[in-house]
């Protein structure tokens, strides 16, 4: 598959046209084309980069970090801890959900879509974009982690300011490609019901964020959820 044929924005063609044209992306594509013959894979391909379709990197004001995609039927796509409207929350948005209730006082959402975050500036990124079907990091060691890193480096290169979410223990050893000279780095326990009890659920990242971007004079983030899901630009 050639760049010109991936179901992504022409700005992050732009932006990252040397990992995209990388031996690393390409055996990714080549992989993931014969995973699909054999495999259920999810996301499906049209909704893959659906982070960064609703997110342009000129818009990244924060950067959630997942790891993976979720493995079951119709849960995944394309946006970290999200799922598309009418789908069973899962335990970590349901404990997100929760965070943002004691933080913010907002009512627990029956909508686990989280698009309306991502079009105001958080990109909800995975370190890994695909997944076999019921089986949790199986595309682990595909390459999507070389890519996803690269892009975390870049944007830690070419922005300023950025706020990065990092929760748990994986996503925290993602701040070593993060220079903090420039950026802002949150950390906590994973939202899983395994660890949320243990810092996250008290975290009060999402008014954290928004007084930072108050005080770098920067529009906060509206983190009460749309009922219906947003086009892309």
């Amino acid at each position: 598959m050639k760049t010109t044929k991936l179901h992504l924005h022409s700005e992050w063609k732009a932006f990252l046209r040397e990992e995209l044209n990388s031996n690393n992306f390409q055996a990714i594509i080549s992989t993931l084309a014969i995973e699909r013959k054999i495999h259920t894979i999810f996301p499906s391909n049209d909704v893959i980069f659906n982070a960064f379709n609703f997110t342009k990197p000129s818009k990244i004001k924060v950067v959630i970090l997942g790891q993976d995609p979720y493995h079951g039927k119709g849960q995944a796509h394309g946006l970290a801890f999200s799922v598309p409207i009418g789908v069973k929350i899962p335990p970590s948005l349901q404990n997100i959900f929760k965070e943002l209730q004691r933080d913010l006082n907002h009512s627990i959402s029956s909508n686990g879509n989280l698009e309306s975050w991502a079009k105001q500036g958080v990109l909800l990124l995975n370190a890994t974009l695909t997944v076999r079907e019921k089986k949790a990091g199986s595309h682990q060691k595909l390459g999507w982690e070389l890519f996803t890193d690269s892009i975390i480096k870049k944007l830690s290169e070419e922005k300023e300011g950025v706020i990065f979410l990092l929760w748990g223990a994986f996503a925290q050893k993602k701040s070593a490609l993060i220079d903090t000279n420039k950026h802002h780095i949150l950390t906590t326990t994973h939202p899983s019901p395994f660890s949320a009890y243990r810092g996250f659920l008290g975290c009060n990242h999402f008014s954290k964020t928004n007084k930072i971007l108050l005080n770098n004079n920067q529009k906060p983030i509206n983190w009460k959820l749309c009922s219906e899901p947003l086009t892309l630009f």
